[in-house]
């Protein structure tokens, strides 16, 4: 599975990419998930998806301004272009440090925790 090939780098990728590539994207990272063998690699999966997936609004919502900006957080700008997904980037934002540890190879979750965010993130 590629969970520890994702890196910082990879993720700015969502920028240039239309939301129908991230939305299949998400979905391909869903599908990572549900093959995963271990709690770590399919908790970090799932995340990713619901990160993709976020992305892919922004991508059809936002648009560009002239000026550069500094790097904010899909989960902080998510709930300001779309509030009705406020309560989802809270709780995905709160699971961020977790997907990391997770992608370091920590033992940081069950497989409970990883089966239920695989369901949230579908």
């Amino acid at each position: 599975m590629a969970v520890s090939r994702t890196t910082a780098a990879s993720r700015s990728v969502f920028l240039t990419r239309s939301s129908d590539d991230l939305l299949l994207s998400a979905r391909r990272s869903l599908a990572e998930a549900s093959l995963a063998t271990t709690a770590g690699e399919r908790y970090a999966a799932a995340h990713l998806a619901a990160l993709r997936a976020a992305a892919a609004v922004l991508a059809a919502q936002d648009r560009p301004s002239s000026k550069r900006s500094r790097v904010r957080s899909v989960w902080v700008v998510l709930p300001q272009l779309a509030a009705e997904f406020a309560a989802w980037a809270a709780f995905f934002a709160a699971g961020a440090s977790k997907r990391a540890a997770a992608e370091a190879g920590l033992e940081c979750v069950s497989h409970r925790e990883a089966d239920d965010l695989v369901r949230d993130s579908d």
